[in-house]
């Protein structure tokens, strides 16, 4: 995948490990999926599932003006910019559908457990009954605690894998 990245943004020299390990564990049911990336950064999250998934149609937001211009070129440089649509958003703020069949995100741990957990409770009304929300998070970044949260929300949380620390944790609903 061909990426563009600058200062300012998360992981800016190379996609990171738990972004990675996500990639890999994600399972979709559905040929025509309809994904949001949340807090996509430049893109590697969205724009990896769209060059994998050509019939899906991918939402990638973020709040960060620099974070989507970049995630914009990525797109091109990718193919995929007529699959995707790019723009800003806080948690939900700018998101009008409720119709996701996958909401997937490395949250932004740095913005704050709040700003986490705002994500993880709201995605719910934003999927498609048998929708899921899948997550990364490092153990010592509080992925025990999201999938406390998830449990309470979805009634079921998986950690779907393990690796150096990272929990892949999926919710359906």
């Amino acid at each position: 995948m061909l990426h563009f990245t600058d200062s300012g943004v998360f992981s800016k020299k190379t996609v990171d490990y738990g972004t990675r390990v996500l990639l890999n564990a994600i399972e979709f049911k559905l040929v025509n999926e309809k994904v949001l990336d949340m807090g996509c950064g430049y893109g590697p999250i969205g724009i990896s599932i769209a060059k994998s998934n050509p019939n899906f149609e991918v939402t990638m937001t973020d709040v960060n003006s620099r974070a989507l211009g970049l995630a914009k070129r990525n797109a091109i440089a990718n193919g995929v910019e007529k699959q995707t649509k790019i723009f800003e958003s806080s948690v939900f703020e700018g998101i009008k559908d409720h119709d996701f069949t996958s909401i997937v995100t490395n949250p932004p741990v740095r913005a704050g457990k709040k700003v986490v957990d705002e994500m993880l409770t709201e995605s719910y009304s934003h999927l498609i009954q048998g929708g899921q929300l899948v997550i990364v998070l490092q153990k010592k970044q509080g992925a025990p605690s999201a999938k406390k949260l998830m449990m309470g929300i979805f009634g079921n949380a998986e950690v779907i894998k393990k690796d150096k620390g990272y929990y892949i944790i999926r919710s359906v609903k």
